[in-house]
């Protein structure tokens, strides 16, 4: 594993999705203080409206199931697996994170 520093957690808005570029890929990096992992990343390309947006998405979940909603065509997406609760051959990848000392650290190679 390669791990990557992006930001401080300081720098992450609570409940909400912020877009960082880390290994020359565009993540979508998630803060939910009440999970565990506390940080979920994923890649922030929506494959079903083909474009860069899932940061932007509203975090929530269905039946249990933490989830960010795509803006363009509100499918949802699982922060833990990255697979579309809606159809269920489409997923966007999902990375590592890793909080420590108050850093969030993001392993791309996997």
């Amino acid at each position: 594993m390669s791990w990557d520093k992006v930001c401080d957690l300081d720098a992450l808005i609570t409940n909400s999705g912020m877009g960082a570029i880390v290994g020359g890929r565009q993540l979508a990096l998630f803060y939910l203080p009440t999970q565990e992992p506390a940080v979920f990343a994923l890649d922030n390309w929506d494959p079903i409206g083909k474009a860069f947006v899932i940061a932007r998405g509203i975090v929530g979940d269905i039946k249990g199931e933490v989830c960010v909603a795509s803006p363009l065509y509100k499918q949802h997406f699982s922060l833990q697996t990255g697979q579309c609760l809606e159809q269920p051959d489409v997923s966007v990848p999902v990375w590592p994170v890793k909080v420590e000392k108050g850093e969030v650290w993001i392993d791309t190679t996997s």
